[in-house]
């Protein structure tokens, strides 16, 4: 048996957190991952998404070879033809007639080539990213209050603070190793106190001291009252503000026109309710806000993050241990992307387009025949170009723009229409894929190499372990070829990512002298050998000072506007783009959930993260529920004059009156009708050009379904014709949920073709018919083991999903372990696990409901019983819920 290999440290592919791991193949080929004690980031945390990247290595699915119009083609002759069709296109249309639309997914190294080939040689500001639906307001609003799009503080600064205010981030799932962080140095000092600003009861809030469930949108009156209170109790830093900002009488009119009354009505809060916040944060010197999606996606984004950073100018606290505002990023390398001048509107180290002088700098260090001079084309205007003609030949990269976009058909329609589209993935198949003329096979996380930046500036390796499979390359190696194939190769000639870094910080450095806050110039002369050894690290890195101190700014009131001063803006208060109406009563919000991300091409592969929420659902209050007579675990069609989703039904309290809530994660690759963003509201905000993905109008009813089916199976199916399908991963095979406005002609035909069963392949079928009640029950065999099971009936099947998919490969040898199968009875020897709990540890809720019946009456005892709990943390809350739940039963 070969030996192990020895262990790699990388970094986490998921969100902004950046968390270090430690990676070793072993010497059967598994591959154990774990957290790395020594990164600064998560201490040797980690989540359930990193516990499961094993499960996401596999080869099934992957692009393997470049391809052109369907076919396999080699790299050349792919190549050839993206160069040779967007010269043309530069040609006879001009370079604003062609676009890259990239990704945070992309490591530094990759999105440095692509911004210079496009900003720099084609000479057009073109270049945009999916990190425009993340963290663009948060950009925006840095650069307007900072002059510069700066995160003043760490991630310490959470441990260190008094008070911690999260707006719109359910942190314990979105970013769970951070949270654990979080709830680590509560435990440590009781008085820490935490207030979640969020219009939902997240997992995050209920472990808030105040949770303030203001309506949607309202974010902005919340602050500018806050402005005002901390300036009439007194509690402004006045020397602070005369010496070190400007703009504070103009930001402070805008928020008095909101009196407090006026700002109850908006939020929904009590003014009762607002003063203790208020009191709260006036009292605590250390403060940090942190915010995430829930202030950036929307039409409005950038005016929520100012009008949070005002109430830190105000007070002074910033750039200080302990507090500050903290913009928590959404994506692996969104921040490395910002540095390196990924968005539209940005050039290459923090330097503007706007800027003549910076313009300079980059076109003579490039020695490019050009340079772009004006912003190029965002997100969702980008591919309105696309749509309409203007935009002719795109690149996107690494990103899934037709499931991820809002207004998602028309995405699509853009597309279908574009006389040239190529995409570079590591998926053959993705939604955004199927329209590409040329598919480039692109290196997956484990196969690349490059580095990585996270939301506290700290630039970290991601290290290959892995061999390139068939032909899949780096994404700066792909670039760097049709850069050379355009005609200029000497430019891109690069033989390693080393080389792209060590030239990315020397730019970084030039006619800098501390005034733009990225720099790394340090690492300018950094040998292959350095790269490969380089430790994390904070920026900024000057050259001729040392790297490994933390590092924080704005202390000293040094800003990087003109004057060296920050700038309070004004932030009157407006509503959403779109308001509901009686034709359109509910307001949709889209997010994540704890075990997906983004469009499930990684996470959708491992069955451990499919076991907690397997299936696309919409979150409902009870109240709107039952108005709209919508059942529990029935199915909803929610829609607007955009498009329409079929999902399934989660009545919960925690859900706001008035409002919904739906993951965006899923595409038509594991459902049949749950693509979200296909109703989502394309309004920008007009500075950072961000989406409104947190407020659309819809309506919502019933989906009229005659029959509900629920299926496990040992091999993947035939997608089926029906009008509603979700598939998901099992342990052993898959979980498919079906329901249909329509019966089939034939159950047995149904039943067959799930199973993917022909005439004389060895297998038993079982079947139960009870026509007039509407249940059909099959079950596959082969040699006594079940290879397939299927149930139906004329309502939401009530069998546990969890038990059913543990039969797949379990023998069942004799007529009445069948029959008990067929009824959804569990025996003795099949006990029931439940609906995952732990993704980490495959803990069931009947699991830890037995422990905590059993005496386990905190959660650590819990953990201690079954292991539930005792990795990342995220499913605390729950198990705490359950716990409590118990405890109910046993006093009744």
């Amino acid at each position: 048996m070969t030996a192990a290999a020895p262990e790699i440290r990388s970094t986490c592919p998921y969100c902004g957190v950046g968390c270090g791991l430690r990676l070793r193949r072993e010497a059967d080929g598994a591959i154990a991952v774990r957290g790395d004690a020594s990164h600064p980031a998560n201490g040797g945390r980690v989540c359930s998404k990193g516990s499961a990247l094993d499960e996401t290595l596999g080869l099934e699915g992957r692009l393997l070879h470049p391809m052109m119009d369907g076919n396999p083609t080699s790299w050349d002759a792919a190549l050839d033809r993206v160069a040779r069709v967007f010269s043309d296109t530069i040609e006879r249309h001009g370079p604003d007639s062609v676009a890259f639309y990239v990704s945070g997914q992309l490591l530094t190294e990759d999105y440095y080539v692509a911004n210079k080939l496009m900003k720099g040689f084609i000479g057009s500001g073109n270049i945009d990213t999916n990190s425009r639906l993340c963290m663009a307001s948060a950009v925006a609003g840095h650069k307007r209050a900072f002059g510069s799009d700066t995160v003043p503080g760490t991630y310490a600064d959470l441990e260190l603070a008094d008070l911690v205010v999260l707006v719109g981030s359910n942190l314990a799932w979105c970013h769970p190793v951070l949270f654990q962080r979080l709830m680590a140095a509560k435990a440590a000092r009781p008085e820490l106190t935490i207030v979640v600003v969020d219009p939902r009861r997240t997992m995050t809030a209920r472990n808030a001291d105040l949770h303030l469930a203001l309506r949607p949108g309202s974010d902005v009156a919340l602050f500018n009252g806050l402005l005002t209170y901390l300036h009439e109790q007194g509690r402004s830093d006045g020397a602070f503000v005369a010496s070190h900002t400007g703009g504070l009488n103009e930001a402070l009119a805008a928020a008095r026109a909101m009196p407090l009354a006026e700002i109850a009505m908006i939020t929904g809060l009590s003014q009762v309710l607002l003063k203790r916040f208020y009191d709260l944060f006036a009292r605590h010197e250390r403060t940090v806000t942190a915010y995430s999606q829930g202030v950036n996606q929307s039409s409005h984004g950038t005016d929520k993050v100012n009008a949070i950073l005002n109430c830190h100018l105000l007070t002074g606290r910033i750039g200080r241990p302990g507090m500050g505002p903290f913009s928590i990023t959404g994506q692996p390398n969104a921040m490395g992307g910002r540095e390196v001048g990924g968005l539209a509107n940005q050039l290459a180290c923090h330097m503007e387009l706007e800027n003549p002088d910076h313009r300079r700098i980059v076109q003579d260090f490039w020695a490019a025949p050009r340079i772009a001079d004006k912003p190029g084309l965002k997100a969702v205007d980008l591919f309105r170009a696309v749509k309409g003609g203007r935009v002719k030949a795109i690149w996107i990269a690494g990103t899934n723009p037709v499931d991820s976009l809002p207004d998602a058909d028309d995405v699509q329609a853009a597309l279908r229409a574009c006389p040239f589209v190529v995409v570079s993935d590591v998926l053959q198949v993705t939604d955004t894929a199927r329209h590409a003329h040329v598919l480039l096979p692109a290196a997956a996380w484990g196969e690349k190499d490059g580095t990585v930046t996270n939301s506290e500036r700290r630039i970290s390796r991601q290290r290959g372990f892995l061999p390139l499979p068939g032909e899949a390359k780096p994404d700066w190696w792909i670039f760097a070829q049709v850069g050379q194939r355009m005609g200029w190769p000497q430019a891109f000639a690069y033989r390693n990512p080393a080389a792209i870094f060590a030239e990315y910080a020397r730019l970084s450095g030039l006619e800098n002298d501390g005034r733009r806050d990225f720099d790394i110039s340090a690492l300018g002369d950094i040998t292959a050998g350095e790269y490969d050894a380089l430790e994390p690290f904070q920026w900024p890195w000057p050259a001729g000072q040392g790297g490994r101190d933390e590092r924080r700014f704005f202390a000293d009131g040094q800003f990087y506007t003109p004057d060296r001063k920050a700038r309070f803006i004004a932030t009157p208060w407006r509503a959403a783009a779109e308001q509901p109406d009686e034709a359109h009563p509910m307001v949709l919000n889209t997010g994540r959930i704890r075990d997906q991300w983004h469009t499930m091409t990684r996470t959708g592969r491992a069955p451990r993260l499919m076991g907690h929420i397997a299936e696309p659902f919409l979150e409902i209050h009870p109240a709107d529920a039952a108005a709209h007579g919508i059942a529990p675990a029935g199915l909803v069609q929610v829609q607007n004059h955009r498009g329409s989703a079929v999902l399934r039904a989660l009545v919960s309290e925690e859900q706001q009156r008035g409002t919904v809530f739906a993951p965006l994660h899923w595409t038509d690759q594991f459902s049949a009708r749950a693509r979200v963003d296909v109703l989502v509201n394309p309004a920008t905000d007009p500075v950072s050009g961000q989406p409104e993905l947190k407020f659309t109008p819809v309506s919502m009813q019933p989906y009229a379904a005659t029959w509900y089916g629920f299926a496990v199976l040992a091999t993947k199916p035939a997608l089926p014709d029906t009008g509603y399908w979700t598939l998901a991963p099992a342990r052993d095979g898959w979980r498919l949920e079906l329901a249909d406005t329509e019966r089939p002609a034939d159950w047995i035909m149904l039943a067959r073709g799930l199973f993917g069963l022909g005439d004389g392949d060895g297998i038993d079928l079982l079947a139960y018919h009870d026509a007039a009640a509407g249940q059909h029950r099959f079950a596959a065999f082969r040699h006594d083991r079940l290879t397939g099971a299927l149930f139906v009936a004329p309502q939401p099947v009530a069998v546990s999903r969890a038990w059913a998919a543990d039969q797949l490969g379990v023998s069942f040898a004799t007529a009445t372990a069948r029959l008990r199968l067929l009824a959804g009875r569990t025996g003795a020897d099949q006990p029931d696990r439940g609906a995952i709990v732990c993704a980490c540890f495959d803990v069931g809720s009947r699991q830890i409901a037995a422990a905590a019946a059993g005496g386990c009456s905190t959660v650590e005892a819990v953990t201690a019983a079954t292991q539930a709990g005792g990795n990342c943390g995220s499913c605390r809350s729950e198990i705490r819920r359950i716990i409590d739940a118990i405890g109910l039963q046993k006093a009744g």
